[in-house]
């Protein structure tokens, strides 16, 4: 209760919040992760799912990299839990200035969320390989084998595989954000894919707060930390 309360006082004193989450905001909307248990990493497939989920398996196997994705990465249904409600309810209220996040799954913006930073892209946007042209989610979901544009190139859902680089732009206004913020509040990831894990680096202030279910290699930078259901521990927070 202690942790709680600490949070809730740092979160009433500032007006510079910046929020930076992973798979585990989005498992309280049915989302598995990767690396829980139960999570993606732990279920047993043909290949490794870092191996499927990788350019060179997307340019050389490309039907059974759409059979994993359609089936693994695409969630019909899903809605916003209590923590992404939170944090846009944050954002409204003036006091959280980005959601930084390694999900692809749109939920934050379903919340309400704004300004919301995608280091891996989304599943919402898929756009033809050759001319460019956008595709909704539903063409690739409802076709079978490789989606295919109207110009006969291949529809690419807009998430960067294994392999690819993050965007450069998406990158340099996550860690201006960071940079500048007054609390951090990491949740729901395991802080151990890098890029995106290493944005902890660049933060200067002194109110480090982790939210997750386990423990992580960061723990003993934090200032706080609350271990839990990270909808849970959000959803206790009053918006003042």
């Amino acid at each position: 209760m202690a942790h709680l309360e600490q949070l809730q006082k740092w979160i009433d004193e500032s007006d510079n919040i910046v929020f930076f989450g992973g798979a585990g905001v989005s498992t309280e909307s049915g989302i598995p992760d990767f690396r829980s248990v139960d999570g993606l990493y732990h279920q047993q497939f043909a290949y490794p799912p870092e191996v499927m989920l990788s350019h060179t398996f997307y340019e050389q196997h490309p039907e059974e990299f759409f059979d994993f994705y359609r089936k693994k990465l695409l969630v019909s249904g899903a809605q916003p839990n209590a923590a992404h409600r939170k944090l846009a309810e944050l954002e409204q209220a003036g006091k959280l200035r980005a959601v930084i996040t390694q999900n692809i799954d749109g939920l934050h913006q379903l919340a309400g969320s704004k300004e919301v930073l995608e280091l891996h892209g989304s599943t919402l946007r898929n756009y033809c390989d050759h001319c460019g042209k956008f595709w909704e989610t539903s063409v690739v979901a409802q076709s079978a084998g490789v989606p295919h544009c109207d110009c006969g190139g291949t529809i690419k859902p807009d998430v960067v595989l294994y392999e690819e680089a993050l965007d450069g732009n998406v990158m340099y206004r996550a860690v201006d954000y960071i940079r500048k913020a007054d609390v951090l509040i990491i949740g729901g990831t395991s802080l151990v894919v890098y890029p995106a894990a290493g944005l902890i680096d660049y933060y200067e202030g002194s109110k480090l707060i982790l939210i997750n279910k386990s423990p992580t290699a960061m723990d003993a930078r934090a200032d706080l930390i609350l271990s839990g259901p990270i909808g849970e521990i959000l959803g206790a927070i009053q918006v003042r």
